[in-house]
């Protein structure tokens, strides 16, 4: 019998938490549960859709037929604060009935005709004691466990008896004890309740949520399907150099990183607008002059030319010169930036100093200049696709130094291992023995 009525309140629970699930959809009016159950019976509640958000005219309707003849004598549990998540959380709907903070309220949910509005629209902390004052036509009066057991209760008026539950603070008490405790006052309140054989209502609910999540209203979003994806940030366009209309030089930098001081402090240029004043391309040069308000100018010459060894046009970035200061500093780049004519360079770091692509001229004024360009492409050359840039010839070479090195080491184990897989296949066992009991083997001295 015990196990049958634990496998009930399991049951109960577990209902409880997925209706409370089925109606959690997104709003951004504040909700509160209101949990209803009397000792005489209730009226059936209308079956909703899911997500549905009682009213509070909604509640009044409810309220009018259940409340509407006779003299009723109503508890009203009044929390601080309560949501929908905290019988999720705490509750233990899982059959773990030690975790659960609502053992008594279970009990009184299992044994009693009750119904349960899992998403209340709450306006304000009085409107439910208000609202209940006016259908009963009674004063509200604060009890608690200790004085109603000594309170005499005038069963042929209505009553309304309203008992403050505490919630969580940071006073250092956790949220299940509090809920815990407050689940004992109600099995007290209810116990007395049974001892002086009165008929009640009873009511559970917050002041107001204990958990608000401000979510966009259902009525302004997009209707039907859409797919998740990430948000794709807007990406800036190229720089690029036109003639007679059509593009000439195209350059794209993630960043365009300068230092001209020893503090290496790093000056990023491509947050800046230049001028291109002083650009000129033709078939075999290509220069791209950016100048920009904060006074740095950054130069990139490059040249085109035909080698009979692949047959065909590359181009090379020569130099990159930065001017500032009334100063020009010069980096070759000639022997590491270069792909085909037709083709687009692309690197995802150039620099100066580490992983050198842009070499510093002795000339330099200052060894403290330095450079890096961050997800850096230029062409210009061959801009057959307009404004898009060809095929990008990168600087990551296809056999990395780790892929080379995993080479040579795997290949050396396969030697190892077939060296000694053929040694062991040239090992010779003996084929006769030597049988003590018999005659003993003889060897001709002749053979």
């Amino acid at each position: 019998m015990a196990g049958s009525r634990c496998s009930s309140r399991v049951r109960l629970m577990a209902f409880l938490a997925l209706l409370f699930t089925l109606f959690s959809t997104g709003s951004s009016v504040a909700q509160v549960p209101l949990l209803m159950w009397s000792s005489d019976g209730l009226p059936a509640l209308a079956s909703t859709a899911a997500g549905h958000i009682t009213s509070k005219d909604q509640l009044t309707t409810y309220l009018s037929s259940a409340f509407g003849s006779g003299r009723h004598t109503v508890l009203l549990f009044l929390q601080d604060k309560l949501s929908k998540d905290d019988f999720t959380v705490f509750g233990g709907v899982f059959g773990n009935k030690q975790d659960s903070a609502f053992e008594n309220l279970e009990a009184a949910l299992h044994s009693s005709s009750s119904v349960m509005f899992p998403a209340l629209e709450w306006l304000d902390s009085s409107a439910i004691p208000a609202l209940l004052q006016e259908k009963l036509g009674a004063s509200p009066l604060l009890v608690d466990a200790d004085t109603l057991s000594h309170l005499s209760i005038n069963t042929s008026a209505s009553n309304l008896l309203i008992i403050n539950l505490p919630y969580c603070t940071s006073s250092g008490k956790s949220c299940k004890k509090v809920l815990h405790d407050n689940d004992g006052i109600i099995g007290k309140v209810l116990s007395v309740m049974k001892d002086k054989k009165v008929h009640y209502t009873a009511i559970y609910t917050g002041l107001k949520p204990s958990r608000v999540i401000s979510e966009a209203s259902m009525s302004i979003q997009p209707a039907g399907r859409s797919l998740l994806q990430a948000v794709v940030p807007e990406v800036k366009p190229p720089i690029m150099f036109n003639v007679s209309g059509n593009p000439c030089i195209m350059l794209w930098a993630q960043n365009l990183n300068i230092s001209v001081t020893s503090e290496s402090v790093w000056i990023d240029l491509a947050t800046e607008v230049p001028s291109m004043t002083g650009s000129t391309c033709n078939s075999s040069n290509s220069l791209l002059v950016l100048t920009y308000p904060s006074g740095y100018i950054l130069s990139f010459a490059m040249s085109q030319r035909f080698y009979p060894v692949s047959a065909r046009n590359w181009f090379t970035l020569d130099s990159v010169q930065l001017q500032a200061n009334g100063q020009t500093a010069s980096f070759s780049g000639s022997r590491n930036i270069y792909a085909p004519t037709e083709y687009s360079f692309h690197c995802q770091s150039v620099t100066s100093f580490r992983d050198i692509l842009l070499v510093a001229n002795k000339t330099n004024p200052t060894p403290a200049w330095r450079l890096n360009f961050i997800d850096f492409q230029i062409q210009g050359f061959g801009l057959a696709n307009g404004t898009d840039f060809s095929y990008a010839s990168d600087c990551a070479g296809f056999f990395t130094p780790g892929i080379w090195m995993g080479l040579v080491t795997g290949l050396l184990f396969l030697w190892i291992f077939v060296y000694g897989l053929h040694m062991i296949m040239q090992l010779n066992t003996m084929d006769r023995f030597d049988d003590p009991k018999g005659p003993s083997i003889s060897v001709p001295q002749s053979e």
